[in-house]
Order: structure tokens, then sequence, then C-alpha cells
């Protein structure tokens, strides 16, 4: 079953036990898997699925952290919940030190060394761990491995 379909059918659950709140975030999910659709006239296959499921849930973060900041503790709580459900889509994430590992090597494998080799290091690196690791931790792992 593909993930799409597994969404489909949370959401036909939720609906069936009355979750207003997991509903309410897996159509949003499902809307911004229609509006990619349709505004590139493609099927979403589960690589890109993956890739909205990780952009909604680096919102979800970002929006948290000003709610807080701001005050409205309600908000971000609504937030943190959207969050739940969305990393549900995730796969398993690596851990740091299986990043770290892997950024190494990357990075011997193309031999890049110092900090000017950056952008051809993410390139690669984005390639091989895209939706398996959370990007800000692998662009980290990718500044400490090519300290001059």
């Amino acid at each position: 079953m593909t993930l799409k379909a597994q969404i489909t059918e949370d959401m036909k659950a939720a609906m069936r036990a009355k979750e207003a709140d997991k509903l309410s975030t897996i159509r949003m999910l499902l809307a911004a898997v229609k509006q990619k659709e349709v505004d590139e006239r493609i099927e979403v296959d589960d690589a890109m699925l993956i890739a909205i499921v990780d952009k909604l849930i680096k919102q979800r973060k970002d929006s948290i952290s000003q709610f807080t900041a701001a005050g409205r503790q309600d908000l971000a709580d609504k937030e943190s919940v959207e969050l739940k459900v969305l990393e549900a889509y995730l796969p398993a994430r690596l851990s740091e030190a299986e990043i770290q590992a892997a950024v190494a090597a990357i990075v011997a494998q193309l031999g890049a060394s110092g900090p000017g080799d950056m952008g051809k290091v993410m390139g690669a690196v984005k390639a091989e761990l895209a939706g398996k690791a959370d990007m800000g931790l692998v662009s980290a792992a990718v500044k400490q491995a090519l300290k001059p």
C-alpha cells in the first residue's frame, strides 16, 4: 500500500472515530499533496509525499517556537498535536551518529576539504539522505566534517 493510500485510510478511520484534530491534520496534508499534484501536473509518489510531510513538520516546529515566544500556549499546543500526527508518516529517522558516518563517507568519496566544498557535499548528502534524516542535523554534520 502506498503512503498516500495509507493516509487516506487513516483519514477514514479518524472520521469514524470522530478524532477531529487528527482528521483536520490529515485533511491539511492531503490538501498539500493535491496542491502539489495540480500545480506540477504529476502524481505524487512516496518520496515526494515524505518531502511534503517534512516541509509541513518544519512549518509546525517554527510555528510552535513562535507561538511559545509570543505566549500563545493554546496555539502552540494545537500545532504540537498536528506535529505528532504528521510525524507518524515519516520513515524512521537516522540517529546523529548514523548521519555523521554517512556524511563522513560522502566527504571522503568526493574528496571534499574545507567550507568551500559545502555546496557540493550538501547536494550529494541531500540526494542520499532525503526523507531519512533531519536536514538541520545533516547540515551541522557537514559543517563539522568540513571544518578546516
